[in-house]
């Protein structure tokens, strides 16, 4: 690799900026504090940024939230995708798609 290009690796890599972060780490807050969700994990890749959630550190995400900006002008860049791997929802604004995790908190009183 020629370094003297002015290339470094992360240059082509995608990532959530501060004000995405944000918005998820506020709805991450929240879900710690119900006893929901208990660690996460940030992957930024060539096609993808994802921030994984974990009930547990060992085992598979709960959920991924991903912006993939190719999606922009289709379906929209942000997803949050389940366990079993569904879209449960899609689109071109962050905190509107990160709603869908926010309903998992209203539950009914005994």
């Amino acid at each position: 690799m020629n370094l003297s290009s002015g290339f470094t690796p992360d240059q082509d890599r995608i990532a959530f900026d501060r004000a995405e972060l944000g918005a998820i780490l506020s709805v991450y807050g929240r879900m710690v504090a119900a006893g929901e969700w208990r660690d996460y994990a940030m992957s930024f890749l060539r096609e993808v940024a994802v921030f994984s959630v974990f009930r547990r550190a060992a085992e598979h995400p709960l959920y991924r939230i991903e912006k993939r900006p190719r999606m922009r002008n289709a379906q929209g860049q942000y997803s949050v995708i389940g366990m079993d791997g569904r879209i449960l929802k899609r689109g071109h604004d962050l905190p509107t798609v990160l709603r869908v995790l926010e309903k998992k908190l209203i539950r009914p009183v005994d």
